[in-house]
This record gives C-alpha cells, sequence and structure tokens, in this order.
C-alpha cells in the first residue's frame, strides 16, 4: 500500500503557539484512522494539514504524494473529501440539498454559473439515496435537521471520488439516535474495500466506527500513541493522552471508555 497521507517532524506555530510538535504519521492507502484527544490537542490542525487548508511551520508534508509548498493547493483539494462544521457554515442555507452535494464536483460551496451533466446528477442522487436521505433532494440545506445536515455533508465529501476522506467530529451536536445511525453509515462506508482512505476526528471512543483500522492519539500537539487500533487503544495510552486514569472496552466492534473510580472507605473500586 502506498502512503496517502505523509508527515514528518510537522511543526505548526500560530502566534507564538506551538498547535504541532514534532508530529510523524503516514496514512497508506485502504486505512481508515480515527485521531483522538482532548480539547486543544491539535486535531483538527493536523486534519487542516491533510486537507491542504494549513502548511506547516516545519517539517515535511506530503499529500496524496504531493510536498506541501511545491504544489498547486488548488488543483490538490479537488482530490479531499471533506467534512467539517466550518464548511457547514459556508454552504448557503438556501441552497437546495442536491446543489450541496453537486457543487462539490468543481469544488466550490454555492451554485454560480457552472452546469452539470448528467452524470453528476446520478452521482449525487445516487450518494443521497446511499446516506438515506434521497428524498431531501429537492429541501434547502437550512431546512434540515442537524442530522440531516451531516448527511448531506458526507454525500458532497464523496460526490469528487475523492482519494482521502477527512471527517472532522462527523456526529458532534447530533442526539444518540442520530448518532448511532451515523455511526452505522460511518461503518458501511469503511467496510467498502472501494471507499478512500479515511481520517475522522473526534473526542469520543464510543463514535469510532466498525471497521477503523488505525488510531492516532494526541496531545499538547505531540502524538501519545499511534497504529493499528486493538494496539493504540489501550487504558494506558488514553489516560495518557486525556490526564485520567480510564479503562478501555471494545466490544461487538465498538469501543467505550470510562474514567477509574478510586477506592473510597475502604472499598475497591469495580
Amino acid at each position: 500500500m502506498s502512503d496517502v497521507l505523509e508527515l514528518a517532524d510537522v511543526t505548526l506555530v500560530r502566534s507564538g503557539s506551538r498547535l504541532l510538535d514534532e508530529v510523524t504519521w503516514a496514512v497508506a492507502d485502504g486505512e481508515r484512522w480515527v485521531i483522538l484527544g482532548p480539547n486543544g490537542a491539535g486535531k483538527t490542525t493536523l486534519l487542516q494539514i491533510a486537507a491542504a487548508q494549513m502548511h506547516p511551520t516545519s517539517g515535511y508534508a506530503a499529500v496524496l504524494g504531493e510536498m506541501m509548498g511545491a504544489v498547486d493547493v488548488f488543483e490538490l483539494r479537488p482530490r479531499i473529501g471533506i467534512t467539517s462544521a466550518a464548511l457547514a457554515e459556508r454552504i448557503p442555507r438556501q441552497e437546495s440539498v442536491l446543489d450541496v452535494v453537486r457543487t462539490a464536483a468543481y469544488g466550490v460551496v454555492g451554485r454560480w454559473r457552472e452546469s452539470y451533466e448528467n452524470l453528476d446528477d446520478d452521482r449525487a442522487g445516487w450518494l443521497l439515496r446511499r446516506m438515506g436521505i434521497g428524498h431531501l433532494a429537492g429541501r434547502t440545506f437550512g431546512t434540515l435537521s442537524e442530522g440531516e445536515r451531516k448527511r448531506t455533508q458526507l454525500a458532497r465529501a464523496l460526490m469528487a471520488d475523492p482519494e482521502l476522506l477527512l471527517l472532522d467530529e462527523p456526529t458532534a451536536g447530533l442526539d444518540l439516535g442520530g448518532r448511532e445511525t451515523l455511526v452505522a453509515t460511518l461503518g458501511e462506508i469503511a467496510a467498502d474495500p472501494d471507499s478512500p482512505a479515511t481520517v475522522l476526528v473526534t473526542h469520543h471512543v464510543e463514535e469510532i466506527p466498525p471497521g477503523f483500522t488505525h488510531a492516532l492519539l494526541l496531545s499538547g500537539g505531540r502524538v501519545v500513541a499511534a497504529g493499528p487500533v486493538t494496539e493504540t487503544l489501550t487504558d494506558e495510552h488514553l489516560s495518557t493522552a486525556f490526564g485520567l486514569p480510564l479503562r478501555v472496552r471494545h466490544e461487538d466492534g465498538r469501543w467505550s471508555a470510562r474514567a477509574v473510580v478510586a477506592a473510597r472507605d475502604g472499598v475497591p473500586a469495580p
């Protein structure tokens, strides 16, 4: 497998703050990665470098075989599918759901004067049906529920048949039912051998879809651990990343974690 993302000693400094500190990490074709860590760990910053939206202050970063700083990012970005809260804010609320998805074929947000072929319409419609929201194609983005917006963004991210799929907290803001439904959909995408290499950012191990193969733990902009998911999501590594004793479980393809309760008054913790 070839690397679709390769970082070596990547450091990023903004306004005197070191947001990433000598991060070395690689994502190979066919892998599904989850990035975990507390608030301020550098997860979203790392994803922005992977999305060719930010350049590191120092170190080596290559995306889809193209070295950052030596490539036209406007040619690179259409090869990357992404969902994020920042992107959702840029989508015009009056835009139809179908157009929200179709415009990704041109790498733009909001219809202008571009024209679409039947193949574009067919793919957008198929993706919406795959996400279970084909019936919403004619609705405007602003009238959708949060869960429907998340699914629309996911369809949009897949529209251009990307080589790298980046998902920044895709289940944030969803209720339990919405979260579980979307996690199941992401698990189906992860299980599809034709799906692109995928990187998902989350704060919660419970939101890791089945089928994700690797994990990267960040804390304070530095890598705590990285590798195959079952070797990385251990009590020791999670406890170090989040700064408190945690117990991790993996059952029926899903992960969970909880704090270890200290013994009190001579009664052992469960």
